[in-house]
């Protein structure tokens, strides 16, 4: 069993805009897709964790991008993904992409969680069109000693 200490959720972009694309910047450069703040209450966090979910909407401008992804908590990265984004010069194909990170044994306080995005592979182009969304659920043992 588990008590929920806290939730944060966002969703910037509610569905698919094609109409509408974001660039998804070269690698050393990366752009902030959202962020939630995550306040963990417990004193000794030795069994406490954060659970986040993102998921974003993406489509390959040209060529084949790999996407990277990074959760960031407090300016630090603590989580990273990477999704192959194709383009298809015969018709506008999105992907959905989701994944999700625990991140363990957190210190009292609140917590700023970012949720990013860089195209690592030079001379092609990929862009977000939607939907963005990500939540974060702070847990700790159900008998933990929190305050």
């Amino acid at each position: 069993m588990f008590r929920i200490f806290d939730y944060q959720a966002t969703e910037p972009i509610r569905k698919v805009n094609n109409n509408n694309p974001v660039s998804i910047p070269h690698s050393p450069k990366l752009i902030v897709l959202t962020t939630i703040r995550i306040t963990v209450p417990r004193r000794n966090a030795n069994n406490n964790s954060v659970e986040l979910i993102a998921t974003v909407g993406v489509r390959g401008v040209s060529d084949t991008s790999q996407i990277l992804f990074k959760i960031f908590r407090d300016g630090k990265e603590i989580f990273r993904a990477q999704e192959g984004i194709e383009a298809d010069p015969t018709s506008e194909v999105n992907y959905i992409v989701t994944f999700q990170a625990i991140d363990m044994n957190l210190g009292q306080g609140t917590h700023l969680y970012e949720l990013t995005a860089e195209n690592i592979t030079n001379g092609t182009e990929a862009a977000v069109v939607g939907p963005i969304s990500f939540s974060g659920l702070a847990v700790a043992p159900h008998d933990c000693d929190c305050d």
